[in-house]
């Protein structure tokens, strides 16, 4: 709602999506100690997550860019100053971390099926603390009205809907109820559910977004075509998730995770 930045140049923005990418950190590390996730593997997580994060928010200015220069190429193409889109940042992000997790898919005791839910409750949490940035930032906001839930942003002469605080709310309430439902009965759900459920949101919330983001596809916004897509992956997605994961499971029965230092430390005494 007001862009304040204390000292002049830490922005309330800026610190809110810090905060985010701390949570999502702290979420995975809670949930990887409670699923006993290999140690190690816990560590290439957080390091590719960080490289994840970096190339995310390359790719959420490149959407932004390409989104903007498509509208009226007159105006050239300016990689970082037409802002951020979220999820050219996610594309973008998702791609690099599944890449390096295929490249070392041998690597670990532990595989890319075990944080299937992990993963996404964090970058759930951190989505939603970047929402509430951008209310402060005073973007990502609604059609004009007059309605009671209207917020008047610096700048405006007439209240709009906040459809960037909708957005958090929308997205806290998703962590909360698929964090319940993980910590009774863990599942590899967690990523498909949330392609899905933020896909139909998305789509339905950008009707009442006012901030204009570019258009590629004729009678759809960007974010409703992605939207859309997130959709359509994740049906697919559950089946898959649950084929993999019930073998995993089968798998593990018989071979549980040994950290290497318990592995080397019983291979002595033998």
């Amino acid at each position: 709602m007001y862009p304040y930045k204390i000292g002049g140049f830490i922005s309330l923005y800026g610190i809110c999506v810090g905060v985010g990418v701390l949570a999502c950190f702290i979420v995975f590390w809670m949930l990887a100690k409670r699923d006993k996730l290999e140690s190690r593997y816990t560590d290439f997580i957080t390091v590719n997550g960080v490289l994840a994060c970096g190339l995310g928010f390359v790719f959420a200015a490149l959407f932004q860019a390409v989104y903007t220069y498509l509208e009226d190429p007159s105006k050239g193409f300016d990689l970082f100053g037409a802002g951020l889109t979220f999820i050219g940042g996610l594309i973008g992000g998702a791609v690099l971390f599944l890449a390096l997790c295929f490249i070392f898919r041998n690597k670990y005791q532990s595989k890319l099926i075990d944080i299937c839910t992990s993963v996404p409750l964090g970058i759930i949490l951190g989505h939603g603390f970047g929402r509430i940035g951008c209310f402060f930032a005073g973007c990502c906001y609604g059609v004009p009205t007059d309605s009671w839930i209207g917020i008047k942003f610096v700048g405006m002469d007439q209240k709009v809907v906040p459809t960037n605080l909708i957005e958090a709310i929308f997205l806290f309430a998703l962590f909360a109820v698929l964090l319940v439902i993980y910590l009774k009965k863990p599942n590899p759900y967690g990523i498909a559910i949330y392609l899905m459920a933020y896909g139909v949101f998305r789509f339905i919330i950008e009707f009442w977004r006012d901030d204009a983001r570019g258009s590629f596809v004729p009678g759809l916004s960007p974010s409703q075509f992605w939207g859309i897509v997130m959709f359509a992956l994740g049906i697919p997605l559950i089946f898959i998730l649950k084929k993999v994961y019930d073998k995993r499971v089968e798998y593990l029965k018989e071979h549980p995770i040994v950290e290497p230092e318990k592995k080397k430390k019983a291979s002595t005494e033998a």
